[in-house]
């Protein structure tokens, strides 16, 4: 069975120190990540990076990838072959603003400061110029700001997790985590469906590979999925969440080398090294 396409996430996946290409997690020079792309390339696999970076920035990277379709803020958008999709339900940009505008206007941002003080505040400066979703950092129970949400009359928004991060925060102990306030049901997983069916890929034609529990929903969807080994380290809610996965596994390499290992290890595995 061919492969035809790898999901891969950015930070703390494909990217190593400092988000850069050519270095491994911890900061060595390294070239692995770019044998990666080039094995796809080789083997014509189509690699589609999905981020919940905004699209400038995603797009940049896929443009230095050569790769012509990507996944940006969270799932919120799709671009595939220069043609953009968003996945964010009734929250569509128009007279009334952006999407990231209207949840600023109703309030919501602030709603979520009050409710988790001293344990959430915006991911500066990273989210900054964002225009479907809310970036922020911290350490709050996902579970209950979605629970705030739904009681204000919010349910078509959601509060999700994207994974541990190397930032620390003020006056909490140990990582903290990066989360993403998104409008409609947008999610890497769904935005993965849709390129999927967009391309008619079938599951065992795909891999995915990230490092938090927001890549992770991926695994319903394609054949197999890969967790860098630097996900589960830093993050236990994630390393009980894969134990529910039976087509998930952890790498036994981190960001970029957990990466070539599941696309290598996979090539081989279907003969097509």
């Amino acid at each position: 069975m061919p492969l035809r396409c790898a999901y891969t996430d950015l930070d703390g996946t494909l990217l190593g120190y400092h988000g850069s290409l050519f270095r491994d997690w911890e900061g060595n020079f390294s070239l692995r990540q770019a044998r990666t792309v080039e094995a796809c390339y080789r083997a014509g696999v189509e690699v589609v990076i999905m981020s919940g970076r905004r699209e400038a920035q995603v797009s940049a990277d896929a443009r230095l990838l050569g790769q012509t379709s990507y996944i940006y803020e969270a799932g919120c958008g799709v671009l595939i072959d220069g043609e953009r999709t968003l996945l964010t339900g009734d929250w569509a940009p128009d007279d009334g603003g952006t999407p990231a505008e209207k949840m600023l206007a109703a309030g919501i941002p602030e709603l979520l400061f009050e409710r988790f003080a001293g344990r959430l505040e915006w991911h500066h400066p990273w989210h900054k110029d964002r225009h479907l979703s809310h970036l922020f950092r911290g350490k709050v129970d996902v579970a209950e700001a979605n629970a705030l949400l739904a009681e204000r009359g919010f349910e078509d928004l959601r509060f999700l997790d994207n994974g541990a991060i190397v930032r620390r925060m003020e006056g909490l102990d140990g990582p903290v985590h990066a989360y993403h306030l998104v409008p409609g049901r947008a999610s890497k997983a769904n935005a993965v469906a849709f390129h999927m069916r967009a391309r008619g890929y079938r599951p065992d034609e795909c891999i995915g590979i990230g490092d938090s529990l927001e890549d992770l929903d991926a695994a319903q969807f394609v054949g197999r999925f890969f967790v860098v080994a630097n996900g589960p380290e830093r993050d236990p809610g994630l390393r009980e969440a894969i134990e529910n996965w039976a087509n998930v596994t952890v790498t036994e390499g981190r960001d970029g080398d957990g990466v070539y290992e599941a696309v290598i290890g996979t090539l081989a595995d279907r003969g097509l090294t």
